[in-house]
């Protein structure tokens, strides 16, 4: 699997307008709710009062009750408008900006150690595990973090504004409550931010641990110790709740330091204004932004959340610069569309799946325009041998990768191949992100399709907008959508890993005639068994 970074602005630039604008709606949003809460608790409490002053007397008959509660009925639906308004845009947002950084995401996987290490493409589970949560809290950043923090910072400097009009004196008291919260909050973060690390480590272990014991279940009871991995497996996952139990207790003087905002601050109003001389109807308005600082104190609850994703986005991105593909080579191709008429294979070390030699070194050489098959059963190496072309098996120094007469090292092959493995990974996404070609047309989208006899079955299915999943598609389909990638990809090194394997004979060699020859001014490398070898091609049998 190939993203290439030739696309990735393309990728960022198309949902750029959308995302700012969703992003602006949910902020425009949630300032709505928040102040319709405070406008709502703080008309709420000078209606009670106004109603309290006019008693039963003759005031209480030319009290206009209507108004008031209109308000108070208008203010409660914009409460909630906004509430659920703001969480609908504020989550799209965030959905956009998970779509503009998977492609910058993917190649950075695709590109580290790591994920070449192993024989799938997205890597070991554990590490897949941690690189899908680290996605995911880095996406919902600017929404639980960002967003949150603006508004509760504004709405805090309105109400101070507010309260030094009306009762300077009551900013003491809030104010050593602010530094104090604030003090803690700088205290408690990297208490925090350890606790965090322990719970990943925990939960990393225990995951290990658990998909070791039940990949080897018979050989480790055999052993007699399958019990004892479960143990360590369930005691890291025990260790891992522990210490999210500790981090709560951490995070609950930021409650409740929190929660006390709302009503000192209110009493403080309050006190102030009576200190000032306010009595009777004066003390309306003093009671209006009192009760609006209670509203504020229901927001500022949630302060503990908004520092939690704070850590947990700096954690995650932190675990994703894991995935950042290496820097500094100074002579990396600088377009994948860079044209590539031989490479030589010298002295490469032949490997089985499981590492294993398999005897003597390969000497060979490709041509482009000459599509070359490497025919052989399974386990006799040519995944492994396609793997290391690409370069994503085997350091540097095992053998030598010349192309056009320079030694290629294994960051160079990956900057100019696409390797399609036959294990065909479908992402929950729509078909036309599945094809990994942001940058190709609508129409060169469906003209890949077409070639791998997949076009009908999209069009069935809604378009390249239609929504699916590595269960939505059979396995020749997901196998004929893996070769509409490579038809689509730029590459001058194309590698096809047993390309027509979930396919009949008579389809597979048509799709893969039809591959070929669309691919015919590249290098195409493809791994077969004897019977899906293509007539026309060069069959490799001694490499396999």
């Amino acid at each position: 699997m190939s993203i290439r970074s030739t696309a990735i602005s393309s990728v960022a630039a198309t949902p750029s307008v959308r995302q700012g604008s969703q992003w602006r709606l949910a902020f425009l949003l949630a300032v709505a709710a928040l102040a319709s809460g405070i406008l709502l608790t703080g008309l709420s409490a000078w209606f009670l009062g106004a109603v309290a002053l006019a008693g039963a007397g003759p005031a209480a008959l030319a009290f206009n009750f209507h108004t008031p509660a209109a308000f108070v009925r208008l203010f409660a639906l914009s409460k909630t408008l906004g509430k659920y308004g703001e969480r609908v845009a504020g989550h799209r947002a965030a959905l956009l900006d998970q779509v503009k950084r998977r492609a910058q995401l993917f190649l950075s996987m695709a590109q580290a150690p790591a994920t070449r290490a192993v024989g799938w493409q997205l890597a070991n589970q554990d590490r897949l595990s941690d690189y899908m949560e680290d996605v995911e809290d880095v996406d919902y950043a600017r929404l639980r973090v960002g967003l949150p923090t603006t508004i509760l910072l504004a709405a805090t400097a309105l109400l101070a504004a507010a309260t030094a009009w009306l009762a300077p004196l009551a900013l003491l008291p809030i104010a050593l409550l602010l530094i104090a919260l604030a003090a803690t909050l700088r205290g408690k973060m990297p208490a925090v931010s350890r606790q965090w690390a322990a719970v990943r480590s925990s939960q990393r272990a225990a995951g290990r641990l658990l998909g070791t014991a039940l990949a080897s279940i018979v050989p480790l009871q055999a052993e007699r110790t399958f019990s004892g991995i479960l143990s360590l497996a369930f005691g890291d996952f025990s260790h891992a709740e522990a210490t999210r139990l500790a981090q709560r207790r951490t995070l609950a003087l930021l409650d409740m330091l929190a929660g006390l905002i709302g009503p000192l601050a209110a009493l403080s109003v309050m006190v102030a204004a009576w200190q000032a001389g306010s009595r009777g109807n004066a003390l309306l308005i003093p009671a209006f932004l009192g009760f609006g600082w209670l509203a504020l104190g229901e927001t500022a609850a949630s302060v503990s959340r908004v520092a939690l994703g704070r850590v947990r986005e700096h954690a995650a991105r932190q675990g994703l610069n894991e995935w950042s593909p290496a820097t500094g080579l100074t002579s990396r191709p600088s377009s994948s569309s860079a044209s590539l008429h031989q490479l030589t294979l010298k002295n490469v070390p032949r490997r089985a799946p499981d590492g294993r030699s398999l005897g003597r070194a390969i000497n060979l050489t490709f041509r482009a325009g000459h599509a070359a098959a490497l025919v052989g059963a399974s386990g006799t190496g040519k995944t492994t041998l396609l793997k290391q072309i690409a370069g994503w098996l085997g350091a540097d120094g095992n053998g030598q990768f010349i192309a056009d007469g320079v030694v290629m090292l294994a960051a160079y092959r990956r900057a100019i191949s696409h390797l399609c493995l036959h294990d065909a990974a479908i992402l929950s996404d729509t078909v036309r992100e599945n094809l990994f070609a942001p940058g190709a047309s609508e129409k060169q989208c469906w003209q890949a399709l077409s070639a791998v006899e997949l076009d009908g079955r999209i069009a069935d299915a809604g378009g390249l907008g239609a929504w699916i999943s590595q269960d939505t598609l059979s396995l020749g389909e997901a196998q004929r959508l893996n070769l509409a990638r490579a038809l689509l990809s730029d590459v001058p090194l194309v590698l096809l890993d047993e390309p027509v394997e979930h396919l009949d004979v008579v389809q597979g060699s048509r799709i893969l005639q039809r591959v070929l020859t669309q691919l015919g001014d590249r290098i195409v490398i493809y791994s077969s068994h004897a019977e899906h070898a293509v007539q026309g091609t060069t069959s490799l049998t001694d490499a396999s």
